[in-house]
């Protein structure tokens, strides 16, 4: 395969190239072609994945490639990966064609190290944000790259915080996120046998193959089979530029909807965070705020985004799913793709978009699944009646459900197993969920 081109740059690609460049790379690259605020980067391609699962290796042309990608990335940015001056630092992510969510891997910060933590604090003007970083870039390279165990990570953060009386991880300055840092250190060493690697481009190069193995993952493979995903599609990973929504409090992180996914309704949905980075969100580890709340907190960067909502939703024809950065006011454009949404929202966003001439009826058809069909005929709850309500949570899965409460996704399987209906009930459900989602009547 002497000459392939495995990389492309995101003024390369188009939404059109998902089998090549993964949903995501194709969307980065579309969204940098409209003109919108997305960071530089460049994708490796689904072909590059194949490669290295069926090889186990990559191929012999990607080093010099990435090589080559890198330059011109850091050139854009008028960074070097991991100077201990000015650090350029990169996001690794996964991207398949088909949407996995939670799925596959993330990495972010990577170029940080004891001595570019320096260079980013002096950059930045704040050396607690440089060091949160840099804890941030150790724990998910722990878990991801080198496969250890996150609660080792967590437990470590749980009791420096308990050390200084707080739960919040706001509250930890500077020294004290140092002190993190020496103790995530020590985890990697005790697990591994090896330190933390110092090397920015090893750290990269690690990460991106971290990427290609996370494809066949158990959670992977479980949703893939579900999903009737192709085994051998292959992820893509992006490489981007980081942009930093844990500045401070001209600085978040959000997601937002350009339609509600769970009635159709159009209006501002989303969540906000301020002062954090995009898996803060997901993790659930502080409490975000609604989208609109951001026309208060920054309304410049607010009325930029619903402006750019719009016109993704015009483009795409769609309900369009989207993440966001905001980094001492200005918006970036993480990611965007068709979003998913319940069965009757299915319908009810069909029906709008055929009334607003962005479709036509027979695409308004094709736009609803057999499967959302069958979720509409799922029993439901009638109101009145003598039922108690004793409690209420957000459903997981359409429909009502009986069966014995479980509180974890292990014990859904085991009793499942044994011919037990069960509800699992989580606190917040994590992609490790998936296989007590499928064992469960109803989560």
């Amino acid at each position: 395969m002497a000459g392939t081109k495995w990389i492309y740059d995101f003024t390369e690609g188009s939404k059109d190239q998902k089998d090549l460049l993964g949903g995501k790379g194709a969307n980065l690259a579309e969204m940098t072609n409209l003109g919108l605020p997305v960071p530089p980067g460049f994708t490796i391609t689904t072909d590059a994945c194949r490669y290295y699962l069926e090889h186990g290796g990559t191929p012999p042309e990607l080093d010099a490639q990435v090589t080559e990608y890198l330059a011109a990335l850091q050139e854009a940015m008028g960074k070097t990966l991991g100077d201990p001056a000015d650090p350029l630092l990169v996001s690794v992510r996964s991207g398949a064609a088909a949407s996995m969510p939670g799925m596959m891997e993330t990495v972010l910060n990577v170029g940080l190290n004891d001595e570019s933590v320096q260079g980013l604090a002096q950059q930045s003007g704040s050396e607690r944000f440089a060091w949160d970083s840099y804890r941030r870039l150790i724990q998910m390279f722990g878990k991801t790259v080198l496969d250890i165990d996150g609660e080792h990570f967590d437990e470590a953060l749980d009791a420096a915080k308990a050390e200084q009386g707080t739960e919040l991880d706001l509250d930890l300055d500077a020294e004290h996120l140092k002190d993190v840092v020496d103790r995530f250190k020590a985890i990697v060493r005790e697990h591994t046998g090896t330190d933390f690697p110092q090397d920015p481009r090893e750290q990269m190069d690690m990460a991106i193959n971290a990427v290609f193995d996370s494809w066949n993952s158990d959670r992977a493979i479980i949703y893939r089979r579900r999903e009737r995903i192709p085994s051998d599609a292959g992820t893509a990973v992006n490489v981007c530029a980081m942009v930093f929504g844990n500045l401070g409090a001209d600085s978040g992180t959000g997601v937002a909807f350009t339609r509600d996914p769970g009635s159709g309704a159009q209006g501002v949905y989303g969540d906000y965070l301020q002062n954090a980075q995009g898996e803060d969100v997901v993790a659930g580890i502080r409490n975000t705020v609604p989208l609109a709340d951001l026309d208060d907190i920054d309304h410049d960067a607010y009325d930029e985004l619903m402006t750019t909502m719009a016109r993704l939703e015009s483009h795409y024809r769609d309900l369009c799913d989207i993440e966001f950065t905001i980094e001492r006011n200005k918006l970036w454009m993480l990611q965007t793709r068709v979003g998913k949404r319940t069965a009757a929202a299915a319908f009810v966003i069909a029906t709008q978009l055929v009334d607003e001439g962005l479709i036509d009826m027979d695409e308004a058809v094709r736009r609803v699944t057999g499967d959302q069909l069958a979720q509409l005929m799922f029993p439901r709850f009638v109101s009145g009646g003598d039922a108690t309500q004793l409690t209420q949570g957000m459903n997981a899965s359409p429909g009502a459900a009986v069966g014995k409460a479980v509180f974890s996704s292990e014990e859904a399987v085991r009793w499942a197993d044994r011919g037990e209906q069960v509800v699992l009930v989580r606190r917040e459900t994590n992609p490790d969920d998936l296989s007590g989602m499928i064992a469960a009547q109803g989560c």
